[in-house]
């Protein structure tokens, strides 16, 4: 199984593997305070489509064509992701604060109708 969480919310024994998926570092956190197991920075979205998205729900079906279109070019990352879920649960890690549009929850969403 795949959840994601904000970095803020405290970790919990069903998390399982945690892996952040967001290429800059979340702003307030430590690295040392967050527990995580993996950092995938290559999953988050490019520089570029976070700046055009800029976090307008608005242009959240494009936003995920475009970041589904990314993710293509991602096979080795992926297919870990992949081979962990099948073992145990895995929570993707993400800093933005609306909980419904982020990279994260398009991320699970792009896994779930692979696997």
């Amino acid at each position: 199984m795949i959840k994601t969480k904000r970095v803020y919310e405290k970790p919990e024994r069903n998390d399982g593997v945690r892996i952040l998926v967001e290429r800059l570092w979340p702003r307030g956190i430590k690295k040392e305070d967050l527990k995580m197991n993996d950092w995938l920075k290559d999953l988050g979205a490019s520089k570029e489509l976070r700046k055009w998205y800029g976090h307008n729900p608005e242009k959240w079906k494009e936003f995920k064509k475009r970041y589904f279109k990314e993710l293509k070019t991602k096979p080795e990352q992926l297919s870990y992701i992949r081979d962990a879920a099948k073992q145990r649960n895995i929570t993707f890690l993400y800093s933005a604060k609306d909980t419904k549009h982020n990279n994260a929850v398009a991320l699970k969403e792009y896994l779930d109708k692979k696997l």
